[in-house]
């Protein structure tokens, strides 16, 4: 078998003084994670005995073979270069996605019934930048962890002293457990920190994989991944190994990611089959947007993620502030107005903070809506608005000096517009699987409470509401936790009366309650028909039903409304008597020649019924009209401990004729070099190396990916660096 070692390195992230040699008189040490094929104790014995000043941490079996070193630079080179090291990657790619609603899901329809559960006996590990385990309403319930970045039983957030600090991670741990000024979902459920995301929020799918294994080694009951990748694909090595935790009795909650309303934005490992990924929903929250009475004119307001709230209650007037690089005080006590460009978001918000703005507006530059992200200590509300309701605002208030009022609607279980879609390549999921509140989730960060928003914010609603079913049920494992869970989710609807499309809905909002005690459990309730691309085909699925109830039940599927160039056969009705299991076929016949339209997809619902209840049940396939991402997820790099040899990763879902990497200017977008081209390239992970003659001159790139195949062309574009050494 072919040995692939991945190497991260983990540096600048923290630094133990021990005896040595070096000009400080102390020697840096710094920390890697080395993953191989086969067996890892064959390899740590190998270390040990001929490089005994690398300390071995920990080894890793379970989910991958591999080994976690400490020792200075120049040993951990040594061991790099070691004949069993094929390839090494770097740290990158993983990024955290950045109290109403846990009542509102937890709201009892019947003022007769209570839950007695509180998630009291169950393990729930929160993979994530750390906890806070010093905060008042977590303390409580944390019950250790591990700390895969600096490799030590220390799991705390990051602190400034050791860079960028963190918050994420203790804010996921408090809407699942929090047990104090606030309450989680399970507020009785057992915490377990594992940082696998360093200063600023950023890791490696080594350190996350490393993280998945430590927890299943630990016992945990459930997994909480409030992160992701860009990479939509179902068999990237995170998604494998969330599947191989479920396979070992660990329930694996995955948020969906931020990168709506899109199509085709689900990234991994959320996109592991066997996971339960989360999209975002709102609770019941007001809305706000902005009046003009003169005019009459309403303009909605997107509050940025990780502001605080806009929460304005008095009218105020509005100073344009450019681009944002030097506020004046003109802006004080009122709305700074600013355009999208040359600084951060976040430093936009801080200088308009500090000359003294009551809250900030930062319109796009370019057309469509603007997402993005405030980080770090910013007071204001941060809000996005498009490229025209800036100039509108710039041109009508600014300049008039008009004053703006802000007012309130009441939405709830509606789509966040930055939620990901599906579905996810090559094997045509649905994705998410369910949805719960995202929007403006109040919880624990280090020295107190923030709202933050995103669907990190929505995975702990369903890893808490899991809790609460393994504590009402210790004996279901992972499957029937999320079957029973998807089968009573509430289906959302759109302000027409439709419901919202599968891709973005999966089964609907999270319901603990309903799945507490459900009367008929659904396996593979979400019907995936794979890509079709014959005019005329039929396809095939199945559904297994469970009756949960004591009692015999009737089942029966209600006829779809026809539609051209669609045609389901659905079983007849059938019994099952209490505890009864069925599998039944589903088959879907699709005429592309007949379809009333060119869409992507054919998606919607089928009915089922039992004697209590209505399921609906999502169903997807792609026709031959639909496009999809061909390449995605460039990572590109010095090796470490290299100066001259770079290697890149990426993924293709499908085969390629060609694959070509080339180079353009920034700025000017003037074609500079070809990186690489490669021909016949089979699909999955992509990975190679190249030297420093083949990479070329040393610089920041655009890098255009172009995938050729049976003569469809693609393209995607990242930056890249040349020359940069690890930080």
């Amino acid at each position: 078998m072919k040995k692939v070692v991945v190497v991260l390195m983990l540096v600048g992230l923290f630094i133990i003084n021990v005896p040595g040699e070096v000009a400080s008189g102390k020697r840096e040490l710094e920390s890697i994670i080395i993953e191989v094929e086969d067996d890892a104790h064959k390899w740590k014995e190998y270390i040990e005995k001929y490089h005994p000043r690398v300390e071995v941490i920990h080894v890793y079996d379970t989910l991958l073979q591999g080994l976690a070193l400490k020792g200075t630079v120049r040993d951990l080179e040594r061991v790099e270069k070691s004949d069993f090291v094929e390839h090494s990657f770097p740290e990158q790619t993983y990024q955290v996605h950045i109290n109403e609603s846990v009542p509102f899901v937890l709201e009892d329809k019947d003022p007769f019934r209570s839950t007695p559960y509180t998630g009291k006996g169950v393990k729930v590990g929160v993979i994530d930048t750390g906890i806070d385990y010093t905060h008042p309403d977590l303390k409580k319930n944390y019950k250790g962890g591990y700390d895969v970045v600096d490799l030590d039983e220390d799991p705390m957030e990051t602190l400034e002293t050791q860079g960028e600090p963190t918050l994420h991670g203790s804010h996921v741990a408090g809407i699942i457990a929090a047990d104090g000024k606030l309450k989680g979902m399970a507020p009785d459920a057992e915490l377990y920190g594992y940082r696998a995301l360093g200063p600023g929020g950023v890791g490696s799918s080594v350190q996350v994989i490393a993280a998945i294994e430590q927890a299943v080694e630990d016992g945990m009951d459930i997994i909480n991944l409030s992160l992701g990748s860009s990479v939509n694909g179902p068999d990237w090595p995170t998604s494998i190994a969330v599947n191989q935790a479920v396979d070992m009795g660990v329930a694996m909650v995955i948020s969906n990611g931020n990168s709506g309303p899109g199509e085709w934005t689900v990234g991994s490992p959320a996109t592991a089959v066997k996971s339960i990924a989360v999209g975002a929903s709102t609770p019941p929250i007001q809305i706000p947007y902005l009046y003009d009475s003169l005019s009459r004119k309403a303009i909605p307001v997107s509050p940025m993620m990780g502001s605080v709230p806009w929460d304005l209650r008095k009218t105020y007037s509005v100073a344009s502030a450019g681009i944002g690089k030097q506020i004046s005080t003109s802006v004080r006590g009122k709305i700074a107005l600013l355009e999208r460009g040359e600084i951060t978001f976040t430093e936009k918000a801080m200088m308009a903070q500090k000359a003294g703005a009551v809250a900030a507006l930062i319109y796009n530059n370019e057309d469509g809506k603007l997402q993005g992200a405030i980080e770090g200590e910013v007071n204001i509300p941060v809000a996005s608005l498009t490229q025209q309701q800036g100039k509108w605002l710039k041109k009508q208030i600014a300049d008039t000096k008009n004053w703006l009022e802000t007012k309130y609607q009441t939405h709830q279980d509606t789509m966040a517009s930055f939620s990901s879609k599906g579905p996810v390549t090559w094997n045509w999921d649905i994705k998410p699987d369910i949805v719960a509140p995202g929007v403006a989730i109040k919880s624990t960060v280090p020295g107190g409470y923030r709202d933050l928003q995103g669907t990190s914010m929505a995975s702990p609603h369903v890893a808490g509401a899991l809790a609460l079913l393994k504590e009402a049920h210790p004996e279901w494992g992972p499957e029937k936790l999320k079957a029973a869970l998807l089968s009573t989710a509430t289906v959302l609807k759109k302000e027409n009366g439709e419901n919202v499309q599968p891709i973005s809905q999966g089964m609907g909002r999270i319901e603990p309650l309903e799945a507490i005690k459900p009367s008929s459990i659904l396996y593979n309730s979400r019907l995936a028909f794979g890509r079709i691309l014959d005019d005329t085909e039929t396809r095939e699925t199945t559904i297994t039903v469970e009756n949960a109830s004591d009692e015999t039940q009737d089942y029966r599927f209600t006829i779809p409304k026809q539609e051209r160039g669609v045609r389901f056969q659905l079983p007849m009705s059938f019994v099952l008597q209490p505890g009864e299991k069925k599998t039944v076929p589903i088959s879907l016949a699709i005429h592309q020649r007949n379809l009333q339209t060119e869409e992507s997809f054919v998606q919607g619902w089928l009915e089922l019924r039992d004697n209590y209840k209505t399921y609906q049940l999502p169903y997807l396939a792609l026709t031959k009209e639909a496009t999809f991402p061909r390449a995605m997820g460039l990572e590109f790099s010095l090796k470490p401990f290299s100066d001259e040899e770079y290697q890149y990763k990426l993924y293709l879902p499908l085969a390629a004729d060609v694959l070509e990497v080339d180079l353009y200017d920034p700025e000017t977008l003037r074609y500079i070099r070809t990186l690489f081209t490669n021909e016949d390239v089979e699909r999955g992970v992509v990975e190679g190396t190249l030297n420093k003659k083949e990479v070329g001159q040393d610089g920041t790139y655009l890098a255009v990916v172009t995938v050729k195949k049976d003569g469809v062309t693609q393209s995607f574009e990242t930056p890249i660096t040349i020359g940069q050494t690890i930080p």
